[in-house]
């Protein structure tokens, strides 16, 4: 399994890599087209389409994505919509956190079909959009999603139950601990505060998204990363809801030893169009 899992890594890296330093954006946008496309097959399968059916709402979100970049709406700010999609991410995990895992299934299937493309949709148009900006801010948000999974885990296998009596959310994802939550947002935090300054130390031409919130004052950095980091907890308590009601263990195989693809940008659904509401808020 672990040499399946590096041997995966090392193919998606020596693809994602060049595609990411490519000097043109284009490259970026088609290979993570691909891997949206391959999360809505996905989403598909968790959700009770038959394989050919699954295809076809693949096809549609790829359509969508490329249906956007041909009407040039990767070159616009898309304020409203930003606003709007991190709103609906915030109501709706919680309603679905809170109804739980039985709660799933009793949503229409046509309404959680469109809602799964919808956001990752947002996603691609989100992380496409900020590759357009810039590598440097594209990775400060990135980042931040990995530092806070990987914080989360060390601490939570370190501290787990410690502090607290509680599981996070024992009847979604047995796993996590509060006191994973409070590490996560902790590796978070120190990450944004050297990030912004080592941009002002090497004079970043391209200032991250810690330099453009801390721009504007220390707290508003600190209340964009906790915000931040609070949702990158929810997405993936929502995936392991759909998961937990679908009876699944992973999303799909696509990438042997990993899992599927929502299963590595489950977190990131979030907050790539929070972090884009963000940066419109103090551009």
């Amino acid at each position: 399994m672990l040499k399946q899992r590096i041997v995966t890594a090392l193919v998606l890296l020596a693809i994602l890599l060049p595609a990411l330093f490519y000097p043109q954006p284009i490259a970026f946008a088609a290979v993570v087209l691909v891997l949206v496309a391959g999360a809505a097959w996905e989403w598909g399968r968790l959700n009770g389409c038959t394989f050919a059916a699954s295809l076809v709402l693949a096809a549609l979100c790829a359509l969508l994505c490329l249906a956007s970049w041909q009407a040039g709406w990767l070159l616009r700010p898309l304020v409203l919509l930003w606003t709007v999609a991190t709103g609906a991410w915030v109501l709706g995990s919680a309603w679905l956190l809170r109804a739980g895992v039985a709660g799933w299934p009793r949503i229409p299937q046509a309404l959680r079909l469109v809602a799964g493309v919808l956001a990752l949709w947002l996603a691609w148009l989100a992380v496409v959009r900020a590759r357009m900006i810039g590598i440097n801010f594209l990775l400060s948000v990135m980042t931040l999603v990995w530092m806070a999974d990987i914080a989360a885990y060390f601490t939570g296998r370190s501290f787990g139950l410690r502090f607290t009596k509680n599981k996070l959310a024992p009847s979604i994802s047995p796993g996590k601990s509060w006191e994973g939550v409070w590490g996560g947002v902790a590796g978070v935090l120190l990450l944004g505060l050297a990030w912004s300054v080592l941009d002002r130390h090497w004079g970043a031409t391209v200032p991250s998204l810690y330099s453009r919130l801390a721009s504007q004052g220390l707290w508003l950095l600190v209340l964009g990363v906790l915000f931040m980091a609070c949702m990158s907890v929810v997405g993936d308590l929502v995936e392991s809801l759909v998961k937990r009601s679908a009876g699944a263990k992973d999303s799909s195989n696509l990438l042997p030893g990993h899992g599927g693809v929502l299963d590595r940008v489950d977190a990131l659904l979030p907050t790539l169009p929070l972090a884009m509401m963000l940066t419109s808020l103090v551009a």
